[in-house]
């Protein structure tokens, strides 16, 4: 297991680089756009991530959800922008990835129940009718 996990370490960087060249000489300059492209968009993501962390925090724990779950979301965030900063197709692959998984939001578990919550009728127990 350990050799396996070495193999693919060492060789994730060399199928980067391998599709980097490939997809350049097939795509030209189109490439070279998408791929400064993708990495000011990370450099973007991290910048407003960092901005916006404890804003989230705060956020959070004011309206009696969960911190730790706005910790993840932002860590997400940042590690999605550093893998849109490096280079190589499947890096990107993996941080849009990481960016359409969703985290849930539990706090409707705090809210106490209101008057619309409730939802008027008539019930019978189907019990009583088989005796």
């Amino acid at each position: 297991m350990r050799l396996l996990f070495t193999i693919l370490l060492l060789s994730f960087p060399v199928i980067e680089i391998w599709g980097i060249f490939k997809l350049s000489a097939l795509y030209g300059w189109w490439f070279f756009l998408y791929m400064i492209l993708v990495t000011y968009l990370g450099w973007r993501l991290i910048k407003e991530e960092k901005q916006l962390v404890f804003a989230k925090l705060m956020g959070a724990m004011t309206q009696g959800g969960n911190p730790i779950k706005a910790m993840i979301g932002s860590a997400r965030n940042l590690f999605a922008g550093i893998l849109f900063i490096i280079p190589g197709v499947i890096t990107d692959s993996l941080a849009v990835i990481l960016l359409l998984i969703p985290i849930k939001n539990n706090s409707s578990q705090n809210v106490p129940p209101s008057e619309d919550d409730v939802i008027e009728g008539e019930y019978r127990r189907d019990d009583e009718l088989l005796k």
